[in-house]
């Protein structure tokens, strides 16, 4: 068992892998979940779920519309949900944290920054 569980969420399935492939490295338990749908229904199915890395360009839904109704969830409130995401321009990360994102990091994903985020997250 790794030091905490961790749902990726991403569309792209070289994204999902790069990240786990280096969190798992660092022992990190991964799931991944392609859309909301699927995140939805992982975070229900799994106990113990300490944080969401959500990509916010997902197809459909994407994730500015995905966290409301993350957090809307009152047995998530409590789960940190940090934006991974490509758009680095000025005022992205406010949108995101005005989104209800917890944290914000972008990618190419700094990995010891994406972790002193979630350690500082993960309670």
């Amino acid at each position: 068992m790794g030091k905490d569980k961790l749902l990726i969420v991403d569309d792209d399935a070289r994204n999902i892998f790069a990240l786990s492939a280096v969190l798992k490295a660092r022992g990190y338990t991964c799931l991944a979940a392609g859309d909301l749908h699927e995140a939805l229904h992982t975070m229900a199915q799994e106990e113990g779920i300490k944080v969401v890395l959500l990509d916010m360009m997902l197809p459909e839904i994407d994730g500015y519309e995905a966290l409301p109704a993350i957090k809307a969830v009152e047995k998530y409130k409590g789960i940190p949900v940090i934006a991974v995401t490509a758009q680095a321009m000025a005022g992205d990360r406010e949108r995101c944290l005005r989104a209800g994102a917890d944290g914000y990091v972008s990618k190419p994903v700094d990995i010891d920054e994406l972790i002193r985020l979630m350690n500082a997250l993960i309670v």
